[in-house]
Protein backbone atom coordinates (compact mmCIF):
# COMPACT_ATOMS: atom_id res chain seq x y z
CA UNK A 1 0.00 0.00 0.00
CA UNK A 2 1.43 3.41 -0.94
CA UNK A 3 2.44 5.61 1.97
CA UNK A 4 -0.13 8.29 1.20
CA UNK A 5 -2.94 5.70 1.37
CA UNK A 6 -1.68 4.49 4.75
CA UNK A 7 -1.62 8.06 6.01
CA UNK A 8 -5.18 8.60 4.79
CA UNK A 9 -6.34 5.51 6.71
CA UNK A 10 -4.56 6.80 9.82
CA UNK A 11 -6.21 10.21 9.39
CA UNK A 12 -9.62 8.54 9.45
CA UNK A 13 -8.63 6.55 12.55
CA UNK A 14 -7.36 9.72 14.28
CA UNK A 15 -10.64 11.50 13.48
CA UNK A 16 -12.67 8.66 14.96
CA UNK A 17 -10.45 8.58 18.07
CA UNK A 18 -10.56 12.40 18.34
CA UNK A 19 -6.76 12.67 18.51
CA UNK A 20 -6.36 16.30 17.50
CA UNK A 21 -2.55 16.51 17.59
CA UNK A 22 -2.12 13.26 15.63
CA UNK A 23 -4.74 14.36 13.13
CA UNK A 24 -3.13 17.74 12.47
CA UNK A 25 0.31 16.16 12.04
CA UNK A 26 -1.00 13.53 9.63
CA UNK A 27 -2.83 16.17 7.61
CA UNK A 28 0.37 18.20 7.37
CA UNK A 29 2.29 15.13 6.15
CA UNK A 30 -0.40 14.29 3.60
CA UNK A 31 -0.39 17.87 2.32
CA UNK A 32 3.39 17.80 1.87
CA UNK A 33 3.17 14.52 -0.05
CA UNK A 34 0.30 15.76 -2.22
CA UNK A 35 2.10 19.03 -3.02
CA UNK A 36 5.17 17.11 -4.19
CA UNK A 37 2.94 14.79 -6.23
CA UNK A 38 1.30 17.80 -7.90
CA UNK A 39 4.70 19.39 -8.62
CA UNK A 40 5.95 16.13 -10.13
CA UNK A 41 2.66 15.55 -12.01
CA UNK A 42 2.92 11.83 -11.24
CA UNK A 43 2.44 9.56 -8.24
CA UNK A 44 5.33 9.40 -5.79
CA UNK A 45 7.25 6.20 -5.26
CA UNK A 46 8.22 5.03 -1.77
CA UNK A 47 11.74 6.47 -1.98
CA UNK A 48 10.43 9.94 -2.85
CA UNK A 49 7.84 9.76 -0.07
CA UNK A 50 10.51 8.78 2.44
CA UNK A 51 12.67 11.66 1.25
CA UNK A 52 9.85 14.11 1.94
CA UNK A 53 9.29 12.64 5.41
CA UNK A 54 13.01 12.96 6.13
CA UNK A 55 12.86 16.62 5.09
CA UNK A 56 9.86 17.21 7.38
CA UNK A 57 11.74 15.62 10.29
CA UNK A 58 14.81 17.78 9.60
CA UNK A 59 12.64 20.92 9.60
CA UNK A 60 11.08 19.94 12.92
CA UNK A 61 14.46 19.24 14.51
CA UNK A 62 15.59 22.73 13.52
CA UNK A 63 12.36 24.13 14.98
CA UNK A 64 12.90 22.25 18.25
CA UNK A 65 16.37 23.78 18.51
CA UNK A 66 15.06 27.29 17.83
CA UNK A 67 12.12 26.96 20.25
CA UNK A 68 14.42 25.62 22.97
CA UNK A 69 16.83 28.53 22.48
CA UNK A 70 13.90 30.93 22.59
CA UNK A 71 12.51 29.51 25.82
CA UNK A 72 9.34 28.09 24.21
CA UNK A 73 9.50 24.57 25.63
CA UNK A 74 5.83 23.77 24.96
CA UNK A 75 6.35 24.45 21.24
CA UNK A 76 9.57 22.43 21.24
CA UNK A 77 7.70 19.50 22.84
CA UNK A 78 4.97 19.75 20.19
CA UNK A 79 7.54 19.63 17.38
CA UNK A 80 9.33 16.69 19.05
CA UNK A 81 6.03 14.77 19.22
CA UNK A 82 5.51 15.43 15.51
CA UNK A 83 8.99 14.03 14.79
CA UNK A 84 8.14 10.81 16.63
CA UNK A 85 4.90 10.42 14.69
CA UNK A 86 6.51 11.06 11.30
CA UNK A 87 9.34 8.62 12.09
CA UNK A 88 6.79 5.79 12.43
CA UNK A 89 6.24 6.01 8.65
CA UNK A 90 9.93 5.60 7.82
CA UNK A 91 11.59 2.20 7.63
CA UNK A 92 13.44 1.15 10.76
CA UNK A 93 17.13 1.99 10.59
CA UNK A 94 19.54 -0.90 10.86
CA UNK A 95 21.43 -1.26 14.11
CA UNK A 96 25.16 -1.81 14.36
CA UNK A 97 24.78 -5.59 14.75
CA UNK A 98 22.61 -5.84 11.64
CA UNK A 99 25.14 -3.83 9.63
CA UNK A 100 28.06 -6.00 10.79
CA UNK A 101 26.09 -9.17 9.98
CA UNK A 102 25.24 -7.81 6.54
CA UNK A 103 28.87 -6.92 5.79
CA UNK A 104 30.05 -10.36 6.91
CA UNK A 105 27.41 -12.06 4.77
CA UNK A 106 28.46 -9.98 1.76
CA UNK A 107 32.12 -10.85 2.30
CA UNK A 108 31.34 -14.55 2.54
CA UNK A 109 29.23 -14.32 -0.60
CA UNK A 110 32.00 -12.55 -2.50
CA UNK A 111 35.01 -14.54 -1.32
CA UNK A 112 33.73 -17.73 0.23
CA UNK A 113 34.09 -18.63 3.92
CA UNK A 114 36.76 -16.67 5.74
CA UNK A 115 39.37 -18.48 7.79
CA UNK A 116 41.65 -17.06 10.45
CA UNK A 117 44.47 -17.08 7.88
CA UNK A 118 42.39 -14.91 5.53
CA UNK A 119 41.69 -12.39 8.28
CA UNK A 120 45.40 -12.00 9.09
CA UNK A 121 46.23 -10.72 5.62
Amino acid sequence: MPLIDQIQKDIVAAMKAREEHRLSTLRMVKTALKNKEIDKMAPLDDKESQQILTTLIKQRKESVEQFTKGGRQEMADKEAAEIKLIETYLPKEAGEEEIVAGVRAALVEMTGPLTMKDMAQ
